[in-house]
């Protein structure tokens, strides 16, 4: 067996501090061809490790949305010959942390235990992913828990905002629609739904994995196939790409409460283009959270309409946008609109400035090698890079691709990006002088 096929190393200013940390990802193939990203950190006696199934919620039959999502949040609650409450006394006993959740593009599994618990830790993992019991006094209650959320949910302005967006957005898509689903379809989810979501979402030959801690190669390698080996080989075809089919206008829903919410964006750019970066650090400039942004500043800070206003990109699988949002008095949401628009139009036009794209660089940069501060951030970084379709040589360069954007490439990125004609506000409150227009 081909173990190890290609290590890089990364070195990390830790804190600011000159205490350097060496990490080495090493790219494996376990015997039944299961890629896997290794980490291997003997200092503590922890193992980390995270597990992608690429799908997730998208993978919902028609009529059973929410299937899913409510089968990932079932799989701790009993498994083989546990129940609930002694598959949750088994854990706490190992001192073992799990979490499973679902979104949009996938299934996510993240396991934290001992060396001196492994074996058992795992035995218990993989008891819960290959044969969850699904007993129907588990579903009842963890239902009641989906469902109550929802109705919570209904009443959330930020959450009526979305549902809006992204129901106007894409449709009928998967996207189009909460991955919870609603109280009617989930109420009507059946026992035979969850086994068939099972089924459908935890797909052997989709997985992507990492593993961080006190373990070897060889051991993960053997770790992994053991906790995957029951798991179905194959699932059902995967969603097509779907394109962003809301106009530039506002879209007002009429909502009591004191403050309205919006959220607004267009068309956005893949995490593949080769102007990536170049958006990314446009995002940081004009609204990112890490540093002071240009709406935060311009909406904020010289005219008070607002705690805070934010941009991000959204690259999901099938889909990419840029977003914004913003909360301000039903009086003065008007007003916060116009400046965003205004500052898109000048940014777009005008482009920034060197100081600015300076400044950018020196944040982004200097606070990516802060995020490796532990097992479980380091797998779940490595996680993230797979399903981005990254290598780990990502790890090494992510600081020098920020570093090549020129001014000219941000600018010419602004003016093709940004489009302040395309912005479509979506409302909720009680707006002065707003109202829907396309």
């Amino acid at each position: 067996m081909n173990l190890v096929r290609f290590i890089w190393a990364l070195v990390l200013s830790v804190t600011g501090t000159a205490a350097l940390a060496a990490i080495e990802i090493q790219e494996i193939t376990t015997p039944s061809g299961i890629d896997l990203w290794l980490v291997e950190e003997h200092s503590i006696p922890f193992v980390a490790l995270d597990i992608h199934f690429d799908g997730g919620s998208s993978l919902d039959l028609d009529g059973k949305r929410g299937a899913t999502n409510l089968m990932m949040g079932l799989i701790e609650e009993g498994a083989g010959e546990l129940d609930a409450q002694a598959f949750q006394a088994a854990r706490e006993s190992l001192a073992a942390s799990f979490s499973f959740s679902s979104y949009d593009d996938g299934a996510s599994v993240s396991a934290k235990f001992l060396t001196e618990n492994q074996d058992d830790a795992v035995a218990l993992l993989t008891l819960a992913l290959a044969k969850p019991r699904f007993d129907q006094e588990a579903i009842d209650r963890v239902k009641g828990q989906v469902i109550a959320g929802i109705a919570s949910d209904a009443k959330n302005p930020n959450r009526i905002a979305g549902d809006w967006f992204y129901s106007a957005a894409f449709g009928d898509h998967p996207y189009g629609s909460d991955q919870s689903g609603t109280v009617e379809s989930v109420t009507a989810l059946t026992r035979d739904d969850i086994i068939e979501a099972h089924r459908n979402a935890l797909v052997k030959t989709r997985a992507k994995v990492s593993v961080v801690g006190d373990i070897t190669p060889e051991a993960a390698a053997e770790l992994v196939d053991r906790i995957l080996a029951d798991l179905p080989e194959s699932g059902p075809e995967l969603i097509g790409d779907v394109g962003f089919g809301l106009e530039g206008g506002i879209t007002v829903i009429d909502y009591d409460t004191p403050q309205a919410v919006a959220l607004f964006g267009h068309k956005g750019i893949k995490r593949e283009d080769e102007d990536f970066f170049a958006a990314f650090i446009l995002n940081s400039i004009l609204g990112g959270s890490g540093r002071q942004s240009v709406l935060m500043d311009e909406v904020r800070e010289k005219r008070g309409l607002t705690y805070g206003v934010y941009t991000y990109l959204v690259a999901k699988d099938h889909a990419e946008m840029i977003l914004g949002s913003v909360a301000s008095a039903n009086e003065r949401i008007a007003e916060a609109i116009d400046v965003i628009k205004a500052e898109w139009a000048r940014i777009a036009s005008e482009g920034i400035t060197q100081e600015q794209l300076d400044e950018a660089k020196t944040y982004l940069t200097g606070e990516y090698p802060l995020r490796f501060d532990g097992n479980a951030e380091i797998s779940s970084i490595m996680i993230g890079l797979q399903v981005q379709g990254l290598k780990p040589s990502y790890v090494v360069n992510r600081n020098d691709y920020i570093n090549a954007v020129t001014l000219e490439d941000i600018n010419r990125v602004a003016a093709e990006l940004l489009d302040p004609d395309a912005l479509h506000f979506t409302v909720v409150g009680k707006p002065v002088g707003l109202e829907t227009a396309q």
